[in-house]
């Protein structure tokens, strides 16, 4: 019976995506520990996805931001809000939305690869979980505009 491992996480050495100073730069290798990737995606790619993963969350957080400027909050981090694990709850949400929709657009756009009937249910699998990072995502920002968090379907 022969084994899969997988490759090796790509080297991330101290690599940060410099953000627009309100939002906190993103540290790649941190993103890379917190999304679970292996090194079946390169450094490229991972950026790659970061970036647009920032700039949705950014742009979907504009007018909040602008609010926070107003009340003379200049970066994320003098928002006063609960810090949990010595961070504030903003940095956390902010985050999360930004790694769940890298995630989800790494899986969108690079799925396993696998010529089996295992393989074509894993990514079934696999696409069902883009809607719960997605969903995360929305929470997160939702969580950060103090606004409830609803899911509507439509029958």
């Amino acid at each position: 019976m022969s084994s899969f491992i997988a490759a090796a996480p790509p080297d991330t050495a101290q690599e940060i995506i410099r953000n627009d100073g309100f939002f906190p730069d993103l540290d790649v290798a941190h993103a890379l520990k917190a999304m679970r990737l292996d090194g079946t995606v390169t450094p490229e790619r991972l950026r790659a996805a970061l970036v647009e993963a920032a700039l949705s969350t950014n742009e979907e957080l504009a007018n909040w931001k602008a609010r926070q400027y107003a009340a003379g909050h200049t970066t994320l981090r003098e928002i006063p809000t609960p810090e949990i694990d010595g961070q504030s709850a903003h940095l956390h949400r902010y985050q999360r939305a930004v790694y769940c929709m890298a995630r989800a657009s790494r899986i969108e756009r690079y799925p396993d690869f696998d010529a089996t009937a295992a393989g074509d249910r894993k990514g079934e699998v696999l696409l069902l979980a883009v809607d719960d990072l997605r969903r995360d995502a929305r929470w997160a920002i939702s969580d950060m505009l103090g606004i409830p968090r609803s899911t509507v379907a439509l029958i």
